[in-house]
């Protein structure tokens, strides 16, 4: 079989982290008809996490770029909502909720780590019109 290409954003690990954590939603909770919001809600979020990553890192501008990874650990944090919702109604148990919210941790990190990179990458300029004052002796 032959290798696909990739783009920048699948290079990153948090974005595989992202895929990593819809496959595991995939295979361990299960729809149920009574908390249907809860679990269209909880993949919304998930599919929002990676499509963010994707898009953000795409931006060339900083803010932007921060901008969408900052959408994107919302998404992961209303994911973690999500899963507790979900326990505490019965519909996830415990050891599933944990592995759940044990990716979401990972990918919050890393995430605000990007985050609070590109903040400190960001910086205003100084205005043209700016005049130094001269230093009078």
């Amino acid at each position: 079989m032959t290798e696909l290409p990739e783009f920048d954003h699948e290079k990153l690990k948090v974005y595989q982290a992202s895929i990593g954590f819809i496959e595991w939603r995939s295979k361990v909770v299960t729809f149920s008809k009574s908390f249907k919001d809860v679990y269209n809600q909880l993949d919304r979020a998930a599919i929002s996490i990676p499509l963010n990553i994707a898009e953000g890192n795409g931006k060339s501008s900083l803010k932007d770029r921060r901008r969408f990874f900052e959408i994107a650990r919302g998404s992961a944090l209303e994911c973690a909502a999500c899963l507790d919702v979900l326990y505490a109604t019965g519909k996830l148990n415990s050891e599933s909720t944990k592995a759940g919210k044990s990716l979401l941790i990972e990918i919050v990190k890393m995430l605000s780590r990007l985050v609070t990179n590109l903040s400190t990458q960001i910086k205003e300029d100084k205005p043209e019109y700016e005049i130094e004052a001269e230093s009078s002796m």
